[in-house]
């Protein structure tokens, strides 16, 4: 009698606690922070000048993952962000550049355009857009399915691919940035019929024209010593002004650098996204009742930032020091608003940057410049000289070769005959480091390195026929500003730090890689995995065990 009174008495005094522990486990808002462009030594070559709120407080307090990469080519914005969320690659999700050849149709498609849906708050085409070409789900659709929509997914950038594609299918919405004589945040008739009064009241606050004002630095420019000098050959700075030098008086140069546009390219883009993604949360009461919400919040400026004026910049040093602050500033909101054990936060990017080549040449390092439109124009006289049939080939674009297949039947010529021959041609040009053709990647099995990432990055009936790789540090791009796409580490080593309800504080150099996030999401949530995933729940975080007290 007395065993069974003090097991009934042991149950009552540990229900509550349970009931306690599980309400304190519950995450009620999941934001999936994506900083385009950002290698991961923008973390330790900042990090003495970053605030403790910021990016300090996400690696003290959460889970930072050093060694994470992309594990496909082309390492671009769109397949960057689609990977992120959807736990897979190129290969399975679709979303092989911001842009490809559509050899179906015969035609350049954009990786969210869509003809069949209305802009919504503009009259533009930047508002025909929707996630049509992303063949799987999100992380984000599988918490909306997993709540039977209940759960809020809300897609905030400054980039319409930014926006979208994290965002999923079946979004409440999506909102980008319309720059240009507009500057306002617009949808599509994908989500709603018109922008909500929240929205409305957002642009007409003239949010955006706020930022029309002096970009200098936040501190002495001479105390930026982890980057280069302030004006030098490498970037390109705005139209209007001589030289990309500090300080830049926004207000002066808009007429000349696209109006609204300007905004994006400097560090104010980002605190513009970031009023738009509290204004948001608050309006949509993201992470205010019992189902998970999903914030999916890109910061676009960076890479903006990056292609102007380069990867060793004090302009990308400055505009790191404020994100640091951007990063504070919603972290503390969303403590006092969502509350500190309620909400889960990742942080990652959608690709990294390489130093400017013509930078690396000045120091001796290998680096160079790839003519595209040489290499075009030879690839097809080849082909020509060899086959006597002039429309073999159909594109080169995005580092691939499509194939004409009608004329190749028609001509009665082995697309395997085709393959190899321009595969051994393309591999005797200079700044080409290796090929790989559809038979390869469609036959083989690669593990490591390059052929595993190109392979991961091939969709069988979206790519070409012929893939070729160029040099390290050789790019198809101006001789200013820093430029992505390649396999090679700067493109594919980028932060990822998880942080907030789940997650215990530690690090690793463990290998993770862009597509473990999504599956690790859905392991901290407790939801399925996306339907196409191929990542792995990232076990060293998950299954760490608490210290004994």
């Amino acid at each position: 009698m007395k065993r069974l009174l003090f097991l009934l008495m042991a149950l009552i005094c540990t229900f509550p606690l349970r009931a306690q522990e599980n309400d304190r486990n519950k995450t009620k808002l999941v934001v999936g922070i994506v900083v385009d462009q950002m290698r991961y030594d923008y973390l330790t070559r900042f990090w003495d000048r970053y605030g403790d709120e910021g990016f300090k407080r996400l690696v003290n307090e959460g889970y930072n993952f050093k060694n994470n990469h992309f594990n496909y080519v082309p390492t671009y914005t769109a397949p960057g962000h689609a990977s992120v969320h959807t736990g897979t690659g190129p290969a399975n999700h679709g979303i092989i550049g911001n842009n490809w050849y559509n050899k179906f149709e015969d035609e350049l498609v954009y990786c969210t355009g869509d003809e069949s849906v209305e802009p919504i708050g503009t009259n533009s085409n930047a508002g025909k857009m929707s996630p049509h070409r992303m063949k799987v789900t999100t992380i984000a659709d599988q918490n909306r399915l997993h709540t039977q929509m209940r759960g809020k997914t809300i897609g905030v950038s400054i980039k319409d691919r930014g926006s979208i594609l994290p965002a999923g299918h079946t979004a409440n919405a999506a909102y980008w940035f319309l720059g240009g004589d507009e500057g306002k945040f617009i949808t599509s008739s994908f989500y709603m019929e018109e922008l909500p009064k929240w929205v409305k009241d957002f642009n007409n606050s003239n949010a955006a024209e706020s930022y029309f004002k002096t970009w200098n630095t936040l501190y002495p420019v001479g105390s930026y010593i982890e980057s280069g000098i302030d004006v030098n050959n490498f970037e390109y700075g705005f139209k209007g002004k001589a030289d990309a030098s500090f300080p830049y008086d926004l207000a002066a140069l808009r007429n000349d650098n696209s109006g609204f546009d300007l905004i994006t390219q400097t560090p104010f883009g980002n605190d513009l996204t970031l009023d738009f993604a509290l204004a948001a949360i608050k309006a949509e009461e993201l992470g205010q009742d019992e189902d998970t919400d999903f914030l999916a919040l890109s910061f676009s400026s960076t890479d903006k930032v990056g292609h102007n004026f380069g990867v060793n910049s004090k302009e990308i040093e400055d505009t790191y020091l404020r994100l640091d602050k951007n990063i504070a500033t919603l972290l503390q909101y969303l403590d006092e608003n969502i509350g500190k054990e309620a909400y889960t936060v990742f942080l990652t990017a959608d690709h990294g940057g390489g130093d400017v080549s013509a930078y690396l040449e000045s120091v001796k390092i290998p680096a160079g410049y790839f003519n595209s439109e040489d290499f075009i124009e030879n690839l097809h006289t080849y082909v020509i000289g060899e086959f006597g049939e002039t429309n073999l080939i159909s594109e080169i674009y995005n580092d691939q070769v499509f194939f004409n297949y009608e004329a190749l039947y028609d001509a009665e010529i082995n697309a395997d005959e085709l393959e190899d021959k321009i595969a051994q041609y393309i591999l005797k040009q200079d700044q080409i480091d290796r090929v790989y053709t559809r038979s390869q990647l469609e036959n083989g099995s690669y593990t490591r390195e390059m052929g595993a990432a190109i392979q991961q990055g091939f969709n069988q009936k979206r790519s070409g026929d012929v893939v070729y790789v160029l040099d390290p540090a050789v790019v198809s791009y101006s001789k200013k500003g820093s430029m992505h796409g390649s396999g090679f580490t700067y493109d594919t080593h980028a932060p990822l730090i998880f942080f907030g309800n789940g997650v215990q504080h530690g690090s690793t150099t463990e290998r993770s890689e862009i597509v473990d996030i999504a599956p690790t999401v859905s392991a901290l949530l407790g939801i399925s995995l996306p339907n196409a995933a191929t990542g792995k729940p990232l076990y060293m975080m998950l299954d760490r065990k608490e210290l004994s007290e």
